[in-house]
């Protein structure tokens, strides 16, 4: 007998996740899901090191998921950390010490893996047509792009740009200085070079975003239509001009105001302004009049490598 449960973690620079599912051969059911912003890379993330205090914090959510995951009598566990923790010095010291004290075997991913789960997310969530398109993911500590449509992935690649750096890096004003974004985009300009490439390259035509940002900057222009998501949608459009509208809005606002804008979440309005500028300057590279936002990402990635790997097993216990 296969277990059709399993527990996600995805320890992510900003956010740790956590998703229970039931598995079956072609979809999912979440039992529970839960994000919390541990901001990992808060305070060691431009040093290569994670903070005491940011391990704190890892350790204090991670005994949280653990206690659910016990209560939901899962023993399948399968966590994955990403930019902060890989390219941290103490990284594996933090690695072993969550597997001491929680008996969790944390899986450090490299940039191409997690480029790739982003994509099988994406992919899962049906997002993608039968025509190329640019898809990318904004994380804390890295940002991933890929290109490809429903077969497969024809180019991918994790850059160390997320949200977290950018914000140590640039925004040192609230609301963020002309100057300050004049830099962040010349700054953006050197280390895309290779995606400026790829995408002359490969000439998509469309751009899909996963997750995070996007979930927000989509709950958002909800809220301007006084419209709510549904629950079980995993694609969402966000005109292009909408996106302009909210971003120039971003650029002139403090945290205080950014909090009341209706759709904004907490945990992400600290970095929704440097991550707006980053999709500014990927819509000068693929202009295009749409963006299409994915609800699914990297977790969701994992689960459909684990039904894949499930439905298999399943097949061959017949």
């Amino acid at each position: 007998m296969i277990p059709n449960k399993a527990a996600i973690i995805d320890m992510g620079t900003n956010t740790f996740h956590l998703l229970l599912v039931e598995l079956y051969d072609q979809r999912f059911e979440t039992l529970y899901k839960e994000k919390i912003p541990v901001k990992i890379g808060q305070g060691g993330i431009s040093f290569n090191t994670i903070h005491p205090e940011a391990k704190k914090r890892a350790f204090h959510t991670l005994q949280h998921f653990k206690n659910l995951i016990e209560g939901e009598g899962i023993t399948n566990v399968f966590a994955f950390a990403t930019s902060a923790v890989r390219n941290a010095d103490n990284g594996p010291e933090f690695v072993e010490e969550i597997k001491e004290k929680f008996q969790i075997n944390v899986n450090v991913i490299g940039g191409v893996e997690e480029a790739q789960m982003i994509y099988e997310g994406i992919r899962f969530s049906g997002s993608l047509q039968n025509r190329t398109d640019l898809m990318m993911d904004i994380g804390g500590g890295s940002v991933e792009f890929i290109i490809g449509n429903q077969h497969e992935a024809l180019w991918r690649k994790s850059f160390e740009i997320g949200g977290q750096r950018m914000l140590d890096l640039f925004h040192y004003h609230d609301p963020i200085l002309k100057e300050e974004v004049n830099n962040l985009t010349a700054y953006l300009a050197e280390k895309l070079a290779e995606l400026e490439e790829a995408i002359k390259v490969y000439k998509p035509v469309g751009l899909v975003g996963a997750s995070g940002t996007f979930d927000t900057l989509t709950d958002i222009y909800y809220a301007s239509l006084h419209q709510v998501k549904l629950k079980d949608q995993q694609v969402f459009q966000l005109p292009r001009n909408e996106f302009e509208i909210i971003a120039q809005k971003l650029l002139t606002m403090n945290k205080e105001q950014r909090l009341k804008i209706p759709g904004m979440i907490p945990m992400r309005v600290d970095m929704i302004v440097v991550a707006s500028c980053l999709i500014e300057y990927i819509l000068q590279l693929l202009p295009v009049d749409l963006l299409i936002c994915s609800s699914f990402a990297l977790k969701e990635g994992a689960i459909a490598q684990l039904m894949g790997k499930h439905s298999l097993a399943a097949a061959e216990s017949r």
